[in-house]
């Protein structure tokens, strides 16, 4: 049996892989679908430290051990690609594939911010002006994603600010990331192409390319095709 690891991008929860969680169930899998420290249900959680991008590395890592999961598929969507991808080799043979949708990846010694030359300031300044937080995207900012009205409204209403600590500290990776066994999701409608970092990736042999003609958020806008995918992966 495969065990599935869903993690959801920024401002999310678990409860953003709802329709995605009962397809994966029903094809006989199993599926853990976490929230990330200092999110949704975690938000109010009392820490002795502030959350950074290691401490939401850590909750994967914890999640895979505690529940001795192994043939594991680790999923990692938008922001959340540079810790799944930190985890998916500290798991070691625990791993089965990992599956980037639509995701930053991670790069030694850079952070999530880094990626975002021409946005890394409007981010910084959000986290400043949030008390140490990234503000939520308004629901005109999820225009053109191939996204119902009702769906905007239920990412919008389920959506908390993000640590900020955790997009400013850099990743640590311990190998190449192309060396590890991956499928890379491309959302069309949010951009035609993967990033230069992504490109590179998939030279590798290890690594495969999957296309959807959808935007950022498959997960609400085409959750049926997306488990498939994974199901697949």
């Amino acid at each position: 049996m495969t065990h599935f690891v869903l993690v959801a991008g920024a401002w999310l929860g678990s409860w953003a892989w709802d329709d995605v969680v009962a397809d994966l169930r029903a094809g006989g899998h199993d599926v853990h679908a976490l929230t990330l420290s200092g999110l949704a249900e975690r938000r109010q959680e009392r820490r002795d430290a502030p959350i950074g991008q290691e401490t939401h590395v850590q909750d994967i890592v914890d999640a895979v051990e505690r529940l001795d999961l192994r043939d594991v598929v680790l999923v990692g969507h938008s922001y959340s690609g540079i810790p799944v991808g930190q985890a998916a080799e500290r798991i070691g043979d625990r791993l089965a594939r990992v599956v980037f949708v639509d995701s930053n990846v991670p790069k030694d010694g850079e952070s999530f911010v880094s990626a975002w030359p021409d946005g890394r300031a409007a981010v910084e300044a959000s986290i400043a002006e949030s008390g140490g937080f990234w503000a939520p995207l308004t629901a005109e900012e999820y225009e053109g994603q191939g996204l119902t009205d009702e769906q905007i409204t239920r990412i919008v209403s389920g959506a908390t600010p993000h640590p900020g600590g955790t997009l400013t500290e850099a990743a640590k990776l311990h190998r190449p990331l192309g060396e590890l066994p991956a499928t890379y999701i491309k959302c069309l409608l949010d951009w035609p192409e993967p990033s230069p970092d992504v490109v590179e990736l998939l030279k590798s042999e290890q690594w495969r390319l999957v296309e959807m003609n959808t935007g950022h958020w498959p997960m609400f806008s085409q959750p049926h095709e997306l488990a498939q995918i994974l199901l697949n992966a």
